[in-house]
């Protein structure tokens, strides 16, 4: 009996909570496990692309590769699909966990700096919280009431709590919770920071601006997203900058606001792609090969920009050509060219594979793009106050409005005029132009309410032999919970599964 008892009481390898946080270093460190889980958001990212009217999901023109990319595409998911959409659910509540480990310890120990190391904390919270309603919805969270408000509570996510967790009542009650994370984190962030990696008081501004947007509070949303603009730290980049801006040379320049790092130094397994410090989204928007080219290198060949996107772009109108690679011409030549499924000839232009990003790299290469996911620009900043002021009844919609077409344009001379309409809907489609291929733009079809009549529009235009976009109003909105989650939350009864998928 005692030999059984030594064999398994067995030391844990590493810290646990109840021997951390005796240092400064340590909180570091748990805030850097925290951060860690954002370079796993390029699930997110590739599927919230292919979601997009504007975006098909491409792929082997034989075979139905990465049938969860294609699903979301036709959005015919279901809550059986794997892969993708299981990552998203799993490693955004493991980032949430990681930063509750921090905040549920943060009165273990006093010293300088250590409101703003929470502060990061709050934020990254939110951050993880946001990315899990937009595609599941009224997500299950731990609510407690402090002061009065109701907040995320500083306790662990999935760590044997599932079963006491709930859905919260609505999208709505979980914005709201998400507001008080990142209120909790502006007062004690800073303007700049010293490593590109940290945020910074306008990105929880921006995101805060963005929250309140979702949730339909326009006024406020102007207020803090204003700030952002009036703290002078952010400007557009223009001419070469502006072109450059996607590859690696341009990242973490004067326009961005908050960006997601990646690096090609460590490499990764298939067993475990999020495991890289790499992003997996890039290989995801080159050609298939044979693709041989000076400056680009083959990838998959998904992700392809529609026929209607490329034709909303004016001509001398610069963002056409960043956001589009054309490679018709050489597809209609009988070049050197592997055709992907619904080949429109266009590809993903801002995060295609460049071979300059490989140089050097002896891992597994198609694993570790080293291209940082611009998650917050300060044209979205731009873009997002002109919503809420126009929505508001503020004054300054016109004028943020106008400094992002002038960058696209390079003068005034397409400045908004009431010809061409309702300024809201001017605003939007310039949503659409600016951010395309970012993964913006579904996400905005469903906060606005105008998903239905976009994919209506997407199949009246398509190409014959496209196959159709089946969008369901009240159930496409949002995506299915993994069933395998439920399952394992012994949730299935609990949680439900939101509206319209039926569980297998």
């Amino acid at each position: 009996m005692a030999a059984c008892d030594e064999f398994t009481e067995v030391d844990p390898i590493g810290p646990n909570a109840d021997n951390f946080f005796n240092t400064e270093e340590e909180y570091e460190d748990a805030l850097i496990g925290a951060y860690d889980l954002l370079q796993g958001t390029f699930w997110g990212n590739l599927l919230a692309v292919s979601a997009s009217d504007d975006f098909g999901s491409g792929g082997d023109a034989f075979n139905y590769d990465q049938p969860v990319v294609q699903n979301v595409n036709y959005m015919i998911q279901t809550p059986a699909d794997q892969e993708q959409l299981r990552s998203v659910w799993q490693l955004m509540y493991a980032g949430m966990n990681r930063a509750n480990y921090l905040l549920e310890n943060k009165d273990e120990l006093d010293f300088s700096g250590k409101d703003e190391i929470l502060a990061q904390g709050y934020f990254l919270r939110a951050y993880y919280a946001f990315q899990l309603v937009k595609f599941f919805g009224n997500i299950p969270l731990k609510v407690e009431e402090r002061n009065g408000v109701n907040r995320i509570a500083d306790a662990q996510v999935l760590a044997g709590d599932e079963l006491s967790m709930q859905r919260v009542a609505s999208k709505s009650v979980a914005f709201a919770l998400i507001q008080e994370d990142l209120k909790e984190a502006i007062p004690s962030l800073p303007l700049t920071q010293d490593l590109p990696y940290k945020v910074t008081k306008g990105a929880a501004q921006a995101l805060l601006g963005k929250v309140y947007l979702f949730d339909g509070k326009y006024a406020e949303a102007a207020t803090v997203l204003n700030e952002v603009i009036n703290s002078n730290q952010y400007q557009l980049t223009t001419g070469e900058d502006y072109q450059n801006m996607f590859t690696t040379d341009g990242e973490n320049g004067p326009e961005s606001v908050f960006e997601i790092q990646y690096t090609n130094v460590e490499g990764a397994g298939w067993d475990c792609i999020h495991c890289s410090e790499g992003s997996y989204f890039v290989q995801f928007n080159g050609p298939r090969s044979p693709f041989d080219d000076p400056v680009y290198a083959s990838g998959w060949g998904f992700l392809l920009p529609s026929q209607m996107l490329y034709d909303l772009y004016d001509d001398n109108d610069m963002r056409r050509d960043v956001t589009i690679f054309d490679l018709r011409e050489l597809r209609d030549s009988g070049g050197n060219y592997s055709a992907p499924r619904e080949d429109t000839g266009f590809y993903n232009h801002k995060y295609m594979p460049r071979k300059a990003d490989k140089a050097g790299n002896a891992n597994t290469a198609e694993l570790v793009h080293k291209n940082n996911y611009r998650a917050i620009r300060y044209a979205d900043v731009l873009l997002m106050a002109a919503e809420a002021e126009a929505q508001s009844g503020g004054s300054n919609a016109e004028n943020y409005l106008n400094q992002v077409r002038a960058r696209a344009y390079g003068d005034n001379s397409m400045d908004y005029t009431s010809a061409e309409g309702a300024l809201i809907d001017a605003i939007y489609e310039e949503r659409r132009k600016e951010l395309a291929g970012e993964g913006h733009r579904f996400f905005d079809l469903v906060r606005t309410g105008t998903a239905n009549a976009a994919f209506d529009e997407y199949n009246a235009n398509k190409p014959d032999d496209f196959q159709s976009i089946d969008f369901v109003e009240n159930k496409n909105e949002v995506f299915p919970i993994p069933q395998i989650e439920l399952k394992l939350a012994l949730a299935e009864e609990t949680w439900g599964q939101n509206p319209g998928y039926t569980n297998n």
